[in-house]
Parts: structure tokens; C-alpha cells; sequence
């Protein structure tokens, strides 16, 4: 009876001592957990899916995120990887363009006047039947197919230049038909120097060039300095181009301040024959040949 008693009283002062000091014991399952621990990319390392979407079921931790940040829950990017994996400078594109014109093959090559550009490209593997090579000075002595314009125009380029040099300007060939192989070396050399984006704004996808027409041809003065480059455009020779093309049936193809209608940067080089008639009339206008023919829709740079 004592022992109940003593028993009975020790237990009622652990009571008043528990008691006093506000403390309770801690019942099965009342721990509490840790708070999750979050990696650099603040994801939630606890392996729940939670989060930013990065963590994965089954408690596996939580993977980086990719090159795309394309994890479940996140905005992937648009950039579209180069063939073979890895993507290659300017090769990517960042928003499709909702807007853009489909590719369209020209229906009369033939035509003097044809339009080729981004948007409009010539019949593969095109080439005219009536090349010929201009009886002019071109800054290279090989014998080349650059050489080489269709009759007409290189009759035409032949008066331009016998002109010019009346006005004491000396004027050379440098590049005139060019065969769709010979460009897709070209672009695909250029592609690999600069990447793709700027590519396309200095030179033609194949099919897509003025040059397989054999009406297109880069002039340069006869010294070949600043050749189809951009210090052509402060020459007296550039001038001359720029005042008297059109009066022997030749455009500037590329004029400065055209370049969200044509597609390419100023080109003071290029000459483009289209006719007197038409290069009268788009000379007094101030218009490009996209905008002559009505055809005047912003090509993709």
C-alpha cells in the first residue's frame, strides 16, 4: 500500500514539473521534417516534381536543366538545332514568321525582266541557252563561265562600257553567270565563315541567285580595287554606275535603303540588265525591281 502510494505521488510531481515548464512529449510521427533544399537553378532537390517541374518522380534528385531549359512545366526555347546535333552559328531560328511568303518557281526565266530573289527562285538547275562572253576588261585572265551573259545584256554591258570609258571612267567585269552548283559552294563557304543569318544578307541561296539569269554582272573600275566590296560605293566609278546604268538598259539591283524590300544589304557592284525601258522607269521612280513589278513583299533578311 505504501509502495502505491509513494509511486502514486512521484508520478503526480512529474505532472506539476511537466506542467510548469509548458514542455510535452513528442508523439510518434510529430518530428519535423527538414525544409527541402534548393539547387543553384532554384529547384527543389526533394526529388517530389514539384517546384519547377525539373524534379523527377520516384525521389530521384532533380536533373540540370538543358541547353533548351525544356524540363516538363517549362517554356522550351524555339532555336532550331543544326543538323547532327549541335547547332551552328546563325543556323537557328528564333520565332517562326507567321508571315512569311512561300517559296514560288518563276514561270517565264527566260524574261528579261524576271524577278528572283528570297522569295522567288529560278527552275533547278536552270541555264540559258544564249551565254556569251562581253568583249570587255574583266580584273582576272582566266577563262571562266563568270565571264558569261546572256546576248542581250552582254551587248548592252559592251555599249556601258565603251560609254564610261568616254567619260574617261575604266570599268571591268568580275562576276557575271554563276551556275547553281557553283553557288551552292559559294553560300555554303560563307555559311561556315559567318553562319547562316548574315550569309543570307550578302549572298543568294542556290536557285535564288541574280547570277544563274546570266543578266546580272559585278563591275569594278579596271584596277580591280574595292572589287564587290562595300569601299566600291565611294568610287568615281561607283558613280558613274549610279548615273548612267539605266541609260543602257541596266539597274543597281541593291540600292542603299532598300534592303528590308530586297532582302540584301547595298550592292553599288551589282548591275542588272532589265531593259532601257524598265531601267529608265525605275531609275525615275527610285524603285527596286520588287517594287516595279508589283511584287513588292518584304522578304525574310
Amino acid at each position: 500500500m505504501r509502495i502505491r502510494f509513494q509511486a502514486a505521488a512521484l508520478a503526480a510531481c512529474c505532472l506539476l514539473v511537466i506542467s510548469a515548464c509548458g514542455e510535452k512529449p513528442a508523439a510518434p510521427g510529430d518530428t519535423a521534417a527538414p525544409p527541402p533544399v534548393s539547387s543553384s537553378d532554384g529547384t527543389n532537390s526533394t526529388g517530389s516534381g514539384t517546384g519547377t517541374g525539373s524534379g523527377t518522380p520516384g525521389g530521384e534528385p532533380a536533373k540540370p536543366a538543358g541547353p533548351t531549359g525544356g524540363g516538363s512545366g517549362t517554356t522550351p526555347t524555339t532555336t532550331v538545332p543544326a543538323p547532327g546535333g549541335a547547332s551552328k552559328p546563325g543556323s537557328g531560328t528564333t520565332k517562326p514568321d507567321a508571315g512569311k511568303t512561300a517559296v514560288q518557281v518563276v514561270a517565264k526565266p527566260n524574261d528579261v525582266a524576271v524577278l528572283v530573289n528570297k522569295t522567288y527562285k529560278l527552275p533547278d538547275n536552270y541555264k540559258p541557252d544564249d551565254l556569251v562572253e562581253p568583249d570587255i576588261p574583266f580584273i582576272f585572265k582566266e577563262k571562266s563561265d563568270k565571264r558569261l551573259m546572256r546576248k542581250e545584256a552582254a551587248g548592252a554591258l559592251e555599249k556601258l562600257v565603251a560609254a564610261a570609258e568616254k567619260d574617261g571612267i575604266s570599268l571591268a567585269g568580275v562576276s557575271g553567270y554563276r551556275s547553281q552548283a557553283t553557288q551552292k559552294t559559294l553560300f555554303d563557304n560563307y555559311v561556315k565563315k559567318d553562319g547562316e543569318e548574315a550569309a543570307r544578307k550578302y549572298s543568294a541561296v542556290p536557285g535564288h541567285s541574280e547570277h544563274q539569269t546570266g543578266l546580272a554582272m559585278d563591275i569594278s573600275g579596271s584596277d580591280g580595287k574595292c572589287a564587290a566590296s562595300d569601299c566600291f560605293a565611294g568610287t568615281k566609278e561607283a558613280k558613274w554606275l549610279a548615273d548612267h546604268a539605266a541609260e543602257h538598259g541596266f539597274i543597281i539591283r541593291y540600292p542603299k535603303g532598300k534592303e528590308d524590300v530586297t532582302g540584301y544589304q547595298y550592292e553599288p557592284w551589282h548591275l542588272r540588265y532589265v531593259g532601257t525601258k524598265a531601267a529608265k522607269e525605275i531609275a525615275e521612280k527610285g524603285v527596286t525591281l520588287e517594287e516595279y513589278t508589283q511584287n513588292a513583299v518584304p522578304v525574310s533578311k
